[in-house]
């Protein structure tokens, strides 16, 4: 039997906007839209940001976040839904005495987590430089939202944008403060973070417990390439506008299904099958999340 690899298909994103990003959709409707097309060109998983729809910038509006999940479900799709947890994590120190915004509390980051339970939402174990600020999450507050995605019956995905990164997330699963068995993405090719190549995927995947199911990706021209090195190495995979907005150089990806379609194209000439989403909740272990809540 071939292996199943779990495709995940990350639909927007939390970024700003560019000139590039004309195909990335921004209202629910159009979020929800990508989404469903994406499911049937093979993905198993949607990972979800939500934006204003009204000027595309990163939201963390719940009202967004609610009717995109209402809108995939009532159109009859079985996708599994992977909602963001990553937003309010932002912190971008002033160069003078003025006063910065805070840092978002782990109740408000996780708030449509535990409103509208996903099977899915990311933690990111991460605190590092992101572009021209950092993101933090400190132990205290990567407990707490633990804490709350759980009571939720909701999977944490674990994001390790770089080695350290894997070494706190395994001392929280070592401390019982995350569920096993865990389920990591490597996050590869972030500036500040490790770089997509295939020696730190491996150093990666050399850290995380035994038994560990893991994904990787990487970002922009990185992006098919970290899918292919992947699977090879026994793991699952993302795509999606999120993280590239080119089919291939010079070529705009018109939208998710482009990406997903090119993944999938990867994972069978691998001698692999792409999960459907009843295998990938097998395999992720979410009714086990679920009955545990």
């Amino acid at each position: 039997m071939k292996r199943k690899v779990i495709l995940t298909c990350a639909v927007t994103g939390g970024s700003a906007l560019s000139k590039n990003s004309q195909y990335v959709p921004i209202t629910p409707q159009a979020i929800a839209d990508e989404a469903i097309k994406a499911a049937r060109a093979g993905a198993a998983s949607v990972h979800i940001h939500v934006r204003d729809p009204q000027t595309g910038a990163p939201s963390m509006q719940f009202e967004l976040y609610d009717e995109v999940m209402q809108r995939i479900r009532r159109s009859g799709s079985d996708v599994i839904i992977n909602l963001t947890a990553g937003p309010g994590a932002g912190y971008a120190p002033p160069l003078d005495e003025t006063a910065a915004p805070p840092i978002r509390s782990p109740g408000v980051r996780t708030d449509h987590v535990s409103r509208l339970r996903p099977d899915i939402c990311t933690l990111d174990v991460a605190t590092m430089n992101f572009g021209d600020r950092a993101i933090v999450n400190t132990p205290p507050h990567l407990i707490a939202m633990a804490q709350a995605i759980r009571a939720a019956g909701v999977k944490p995905e674990l994001e390790v944008f770089d080695i350290g990164h894997v070494g706190v997330a395994v001392r929280l699963l070592e401390a019982g403060h995350l569920p096993k068995p865990p389920f990591f993405q490597f996050c590869l090719g972030i500036p500040g973070g490790a770089p997509a190549t295939t020696e730190a995927m491996l150093l990666m995947r050399s850290l995380v417990p035994p038994g560990t199911i893991w994904s990787a990706f990487g970002i922009s021209r990185f992006q098919m390439a970290m899918v292919a090195q992947s699977v090879i190495l026994g793991g699952h995979c993302r795509v999606g506008l999120e993280d590239n907005l080119y089919l291939e150089q010079g070529v705009l990806a018109e939208g998710n299904t482009p990406l997903v379609q090119r993944a999938v194209e990867i994972i069978r000439a691998l001698g692999a099958e792409p999960a459907t989403p009843s295998e990938a909740r097998e395999i992720l272990s979410l009714e086990a999340a679920r009955a545990a809540a």
